[in-house]
């Protein structure tokens, strides 16, 4: 009998009650929701793809935006019971939530573990009360402490992100908001690279000469502190941005990185399926009224169902899996290297240790991860 990947469910709610100003993200100013409705929308687009996908059970739930914790509780349930009654769980399933540390949310908390949440992951970004204004966050460092104590108390599982390279932030600064970090105790942590968007705020002020990244030598110190300091806490890297202790990586973000299948419901949300021998590729039409309009409709916001042939797969599954310090499983003879050029660059890639290559399996090196989107560029185009 064939083997099927996992399978996860990515919920993307689209409201924030602000837009910050580095976010790219498809989210919107809050506004008065209509919780029944989203409620039934969202339940209709998972029964549109449990019907394609009988059999198979969930390994992962996971609540994304956008800020899902602000999202009416009922919706939060609602999409839970829906899981559990069209495909339920694989034993001991991650169910998780995005929340912000403001005191609302935080009183929130226990009512999401009630609801099935078993992992929490919070928008910290930083430390630091002059860092999260500049970030346009609508909590304090003092907030974020607590939210992060309160967490830990309520779910078994909680993560949170922190964004450095910041402008003006020394590496000394860094490590030792990194270690203040560190000593919460918390299992897992995201670490990301301040990145300038096109078209958001950032990028605007970058232009006109607000201020001014930082450099990419700086940018590539902060970032061996991190691996240094995680690992040295025993949280070492497992992908790029996203250390863990050993066994409590992200289950859903594997996913993912893995190239298994996913669902995405809700405004522009993406999905990766296999169905009948075929990798799907779907997108979910953005507006929020226009994917609720649409699902009530035909059943689905998926405004996208494509057919990805074999390079288009293996590129997102070299995108994806050398992010990961485990790599991916790989043939050097694919067809996607009988291209001469392409088969050129990856022994390049090889030869000059940025990937590792040991017969079976492909991963980047230490180097290679850190200068990845350059490595990537240039191996996939």
């Amino acid at each position: 009998m064939k083997i099927q990947p996992q399978l996860g469910i990515y919920i993307h709610w689209p409201y924030c009650a602000r837009i910050c100003p580095y976010c790219d993200f498809n989210v919107y100013k809050n506004r008065q929701i209509d919780a029944p409705r989203w409620r039934a929308a969202l339940t209709r687009e998972l029964e549109y793809w449990a019907a394609h996908t009988k059999g198979r059970k969930l390994t992962s739930l996971y609540f994304g935006g956008g800020t899902p914790s602000l999202a009416p509780l009922s919706v939060i349930e609602g999409v839970t019971d829906a899981c559990e009654r069209l495909w339920g769980f694989e034993d001991k399933p991650e169910i998780t939530i995005e929340s912000n540390p403001t005191d609302a949310e935080q009183e929130r908390f226990e009512t999401f573990a009630k609801a099935g949440v078993n992992r929490l992951s919070l928008g910290v970004q930083s430390l630091r009360d002059d860092a999260l204004k500049f970030l346009g966050r609508d909590h304090n460092a003092m907030s974020a402490r607590r939210a992060i104590e309160t967490a830990q108390r309520v779910f078994d599982r909680v993560t949170f992100d922190l964004i450095y390279a910041r402008p003006r932030q020394s590496i000394d600064e860094w490590r030792r908001e990194l270690g203040e970090a560190l000593a919460t105790g918390a299992t897992h942590l995201s670490l990301y690279q301040l990145t300038i968007e096109p078209g958001t705020a950032f990028s605007k002020a970058v232009e006109r000469g607000a201020w001014a990244p930082v450099s990419d030598d700086d940018c590539a110190d902060f970032y061996d502190l991190a691996q240094q300091m995680t690992a040295a806490a025993g949280l070492a890297a497992y992908e790029v941005s996203n250390h863990a202790a050993p066994g409590d990586q992200s289950r859903h973000n594997l996913i993912y990185w893995r190239y298994a299948d996913y669902i995405g419901a809700g405004p522009g949300a993406h999905g990766r399926l296999t169905l009948d021998d075929r990798r799907i590729a779907t997108e979910t039409v953005e507006r929020p009224d226009a994917y609720l309009q649409a699902v009530e409709e035909t059943g689905t916001g998926a405004q996208t169902q494509d057919t990805l042939d074999e390079n288009a797969q293996l590129t997102e599954r070299l995108a994806m899996g050398l992010r990961l310090v485990e790599g991916i499983a790989f043939k050097k003879d694919d067809t996607f290297f009988e291209d001469d050029t392409r088969a050129s660059r990856l022994q390049e890639c090889i030869e000059d240790g940025l990937l590792i290559f040991d017969g079976a399996r492909l991963c980047a090196s230490d180097q290679g991860r850190r200068t990845l989107n350059a490595v990537l560029g240039y191996l996939l185009t």
